[in-house]
């Protein structure tokens, strides 16, 4: 079980953020893309709202939570200080709590949180459809083939994909899922791919990733 941040050093963290930061830009190089084409989202599910605000101090500019309840609590207390992404498992009940709120919904993964966003206040809410490119049964999201039913029924703007490939301790392994979420994403001319996380984010960025987020390599 993952543990709260305790404390955050604003130097330490600053300095990870500047790492991270080289192996995309690296990263990037060694795929021929454009510099600087990549966003990096902190995600903050484990760190405390009271330790929120610290890193802004360390160049942070992007926050990424996974519950609704913890975005609204923390928003409140530092919301000028970030953009806010919600990235966690979107469940319909919590989407209204969410819209205008969050520059970007990642997980939007289901029918039911679909339909939730149909409401005039969702109109210019921007999302990311979840696409569960290696079908497992445990992992959120639609499959491939639902794809273009969602894109016609979105009733707001749909920007690019998100997935979570199967967990592994070796980032190729990763690889093919990106690569496929990339083809699907052109094929759907969608330009946003939400894809990589601290233990993968140099392959995904290597196979189209725009946004990565990023936890538990910033803040140790």
């Amino acid at each position: 079980m993952v543990e709260p941040v305790a404390s955050i050093d604003v130097d330490v963290v600053r300095e990870r953020v500047a790492d991270v930061q080289r192996r995309i830009d690296a990263s990037l190089e060694r795929a021929g893309r454009q510099s600087g084409s990549v966003e990096l989202v902190a995600a903050v599910k484990y760190v405390p709202v009271d330790l929120v605000g610290l890193l802004a101090e360390a160049g942070i500019r992007i926050l990424g939570e996974n519950r609704a309840q913890d975005l609204s609590e923390k928003q409140e207390r530092w919301g000028g200080s970030f953009e806010w992404d919600f990235i966690g498992d979107l469940q319909s009940r919590k989407v209204a709590s969410l819209i205008g709120r969050t520059r970007l919904i990642h997980s939007v993964g289901s029918r039911s949180a679909l339909a939730k966003l149909d409401r005039p206040e969702a109109a210019d809410q921007r999302i990311l459809l979840q696409v569960n490119v290696s079908g497992e049964e445990t992992k959120s999201g639609i499959s491939e083939s639902e794809l273009p039913e969602f894109l016609e029924l979105a009733p707001c703007p749909v920007v690019g994909l998100m997935t979570m490939p199967p967990w592994s301790s070796e980032p190729e392994e990763s690889r093919k899922y990106f690569a496929q979420l990339r083809s699907l994403a052109e094929r759907h001319g969608l330009a946003e791919l939400s894809m990589g996380t601290s233990q993968d984010y140099e392959v995904a960025v290597e196979e189209g990733a725009t946004i990565v987020r990023i936890g538990s390599v910033l803040y140790g």
